[in-house]
């Protein structure tokens, strides 16, 4: 009934600096009564947002569907890849519980870089050239397509946290990263072995209902640990947005080449795909072309995306749950610009010590226009401790 969606009650799954932001955006919706964020971390939540601690079980989910039906949670927001690369999506749609996230077999567009890559070959949708290898000999046959070809992406099919992407300099380099995939164990079954594409790369979120296609803003997102794109890549240390290198003319080219094609193709092969659809670009020489799609928002891009958001998400990701897509107005966005910045436990990505007390929190929020998501903390004994990597995300 109408007047179920004027309070509504909704479910975030996730607990990173991600779903905290997704949460508290949410929560700014007049339509929004409560929002549950599930398992949450250590930040402290204001009024409309609080805890629990659903238990992810595929393939059923009976604890989050049991949840969704006993608070009658008009919409479910997932967070990770993980669930949804497990069917937790399925699962809601099935106990009837509107959910913004794609089905198990949608969601293939970033469980299974083989899948995303064979996907844009036959839609044409503009991307790397590009080697799938599988099965005993894949190693073998990934070194001879480097061989053939000279320096290559080398990349694990599955999931591996954002980390199973090694981007050799030298041809030497591409061959030994072919061996060290094996550290991503049974994700690395499967190889897929890429042109090395050249120029600026920029993250763009686009929400869909499965027929409908609508973009956010363009974001960048820095990767390597250490200043002036040095030291290991992690999951993010920074972002802003939007990002100059992509301006409004870009977004609706690869809204025509690379968006609409994806989601009208994917609903032609019987996958529909509603949520976020994630393209990560270079924008290359010969125009934008896609480096991966990931199948929920980023981290941190969604920490400056969301907070740049003028219009309500609550109305947006409810339409794409229930397939109303283009009967809603585009989401707007305020003018300016918005910078986040990840604090990280030393030693990050490598091994780290947990434990340390975080300060500072309540006085960085109450300036204007920051605030701090929490990603890596947890509660203990009335403080705030790291328990993380990747800490907090500061955002201006």
């Amino acid at each position: 009934s109408s007047c179920v969606a004027c309070m509504a009650h909704v479910l975030v799954l996730g607990g990173g600096g991600r779903e905290h932001c997704i949460a508290l955006t949410l929560a700014k919706s007049e339509k929004v009564d409560k929002v549950t964020l599930s398992p949450g971390n250590g930040a402290v939540l204001p009024a409309k947002v609080a805890g629990c601690g659903l238990s992810l079980v595929p393939p059923k989910f009976s604890d989050v569907v049991q949840f969704c039906q006993d608070h009658g949670v008009a919409l479910v927001v997932v967070g990770p890849e993980q669930p949804l690369v497990d069917g937790v999506a399925d699962a809601l749609c099935a106990a009837g519980v509107p959910v913004f996230g794609p089905s198990k077999a949608a969601a293939e567009l970033e469980g299974s870089k083989a899948y995303s890559k064979q996907l844009m070959d036959r839609l044409g949708v503009p991307t790397a050239a590009f080697g799938v290898f599988k099965g005993p000999a894949c190693a073998a046959e990934a070194k001879a397509y480097i061989e053939q070809h000279g320096v290559c992406v080398v990349k694990a099919s599955g999931l591996c946290a954002g980390k199973g992407v090694i981007v050799p300099t030298t041809k030497e380099e591409a061959l030994a990263a072919v061996d060290d995939m094996t550290q991503f164990g049974s994700a690395s079954d499967t190889l897929v072995v890429e042109e090395l594409l050249d120029g600026p790369e920029v993250s763009l979120f686009a929400v869909s209902d499965g027929d409908t296609v609508v973009p956010l803003i363009p974001a960048q997102d820095h990767k390597r640990i250490f200043d002036d794109d040095k030291g290991p890549n992690t999951g993010g240390m920074g972002a802003y947005a939007p990002a100059p290198v992509c301006p409004q003319e870009m977004v609706a080219q690869i809204t025509e080449t690379v968006l609409k094609p994806v989601v009208q193709g994917m609903k032609a092969e019987g996958r529909p795909y509603v949520g976020c659809l994630y393209a990560g670009l270079m924008l290359s020489s010969k125009g934008p072309k896609v480096l991966e799609f990931n199948c929920r928002f980023g981290d941190p891009e969604t920490q400056v995306v969301l907070p740049m958001m003028s219009s309500d998400l609550f109305d947006l990701l409810h339409a794409c749950a229930l397939h109303k897509l283009s009967d809603m107005p585009a989401p707007t966005f305020n003018d300016g610009f918005a910078v986040t910045v990840v604090m990280a436990s030393g030693g990050y990505p490598g091994s780290f010590v947990k434990g340390h007390e975080i300060t500072g929190v309540d006085k960085a929020n109450a300036r204007e226009g920051v605030t701090v998501f929490v990603a890596g903390a947890a509660q203990k004994d009335g403080a705030m401790v790291t328990s993380g990597g990747r800490v907090v995300a500061v955002t201006a």
